[in-house]
């Protein structure tokens, strides 16, 4: 029997929340699914240590790996330069044919150019799979960072053209071959486009009882859900707003908010998380200066001033387990972002078969297809957001619009085209 083929995935492992988390997990489900032998190896600690964040998933009862043959180590600390070396020697023992990066913020730029340089002149492929190139507030220090992590690789992964786009602005003299079919350029640096894929890590429960959850849970016959982490960025005061002129027109909707607010993870009476907020709070200024505090973000306060009806809030981490629940009582996703990179909520949305309601910033025109899988509302503008989702209760979009475009966008050819697997 021949070896199998070894891949490292390097990025957070599935104890992490999140968005990264759950893709480079699904990533490597997909590989193991064809075969392959794969390690993923993370970070213990991902970012500085006065970051005032919980980032481990503390309520999943289920392990998204359990059933394959994936083994994970967790080795890298970010503030802890002797284990960027200690993760370059583990993964040298692998002897791999390619390491992929998950690159989603540019403070990781450090460590993971530190330990892709080592890699890459020991002959292993460095891959980087880029959520994005231009952080959503830029700072010099960002800028650096990014500069020297990204300069590396000889081959990219891209979600959208608007991620080459950036690529290619940042280092206008690096010559890159762009592809959407995985293969690799011998000239030049090479980027491949694919898409973020469907997430299967959430299956719908068939047995669901539809009506009966929405009646125990106090939902109107119309719902509107917003999922995940409680982020400026992500717009939710915009959909609060939005909705709120909505409901002021008819009874029978409802806007369903499930996430944690990312900043309030931790026990805030706590002399730890009171240094650490102050610290980072300083360092943000510091090096982000017209930036306001996304700490105190707080876009229930409108709900607590203005007595909107029928918005349903959860706001609280969503285990493993629990999220279906919320995506099978919901009509449609409400993505009225301020910025946005390819969106883990909008593909797992797909999953569930809902549409997508969002703005049109970052790479949604590119991936929402007017009328066939959600509509597009115009950029912060309040009145067009509320005739968006109008629009949706006026002209529904049928389920299998949403499954037609999921089929294109799955794991399993993703991880093909980048293992040049026919």
């Amino acid at each position: 029997m021949a070896n199998k083929r070894r891949i490292v995935l390097f990025g957070p492992g599935p104890q992490f929340k999140g968005g990264i988390s759950n893709y480079n997990t699904s990533l490597a489900k997909a590989m193991d699914a064809l075969g392959i032998e794969v390690h993923i190896v993370s970070w213990t600690q991902q970012y500085p240590a006065i970051i005032p964040r919980d980032f481990i998933d503390r309520s999943s009862k289920n392990s998204l790996i359990e059933g394959t043959e994936i083994k994970v180590q967790y080795l890298t600390n970010y503030n802890n330069p002797f284990s960027w070396a200690k993760t370059v020697r583990a993964i040298k023992k692998l002897k791999p044919e390619m390491v992929i990066f998950q690159w989603a913020i540019a403070l990781q730029g450090l460590p993971m150019g530190w330990m892709a340089r080592r890699l890459k002149n020991s002959g292993i492929e460095v891959v980087f799979d880029l959520h994005l190139v231009v952080q959503k507030e830029a700072s010099s220090i960002d800028r650096f960072f990014t500069n020297y992590g990204l300069k590396t690789p000889s081959t990219f992964i891209t979600h959208a053209y608007k991620t080459v786009d950036e690529l290619k602005e940042t280092f206008p003299s690096i010559v890159y071959d762009v592809n959407e079919s995985g293969e690799r350029s011998k000239a030049h640096q090479t980027v491949i486009k694919l898409y973020h894929p469907i997430y299967g890590l959430y299956k719908p429960d068939p047995n669901f009882d539809v009506e009966a959850v929405k009646m125990e849970m106090g939902l109107k016959k119309h719902v509107f859900l917003y999922f995940g982490f409680i982020r400026k960025y992500k717009g939710l005061h915009q959909a609060i707003d939005a909705f709120e002129a909505l409901r002021k027109e008819r009874d029978d909707v409802s806007l369903l908010v499930v996430g944690e607010s990312f900043w309030k993870t931790l026990d805030s009476t706590k002399l730890s998380t009171k240094i650490k907020s102050q610290l980072f709070g300083l360092a943000k200024k510091l090096v982000l200066k017209n930036s306001d505090n996304e700490q105190e973000y707080n876009p229930f306060l409108a709900l607590e001033k203005r007595d909107i009806p029928d918005v349903k809030v959860y706001n609280k981490f969503v285990p493993n387990e629990e999220v279906a629940r919320y995506f099978q009582v919901s009509d449609c996703i409400v993505l009225f972002y301020l910025t946005a990179t390819p969106s883990g909520v909008e593909s797992l949305s797909y999953n569930f078969k809902l549409p997508v309601l969002a703005s049109k910033v970052g790479h949604f025109p590119e991936t929402i297809k007017e009328g066939f899988n959600g509509y597009l509302a115009n950029d912060r503008d309040i009145p067009d957001m509320t005739q968006t989702m109008r629009r949706f209760l006026e002209n529904p979009i049928p389920s299998e619009n949403i499954a037609q475009s999921a089929a294109l966008m799955s794991w399993e050819n993703y991880a093909k085209t980048i293992l040049q697997i026919p």
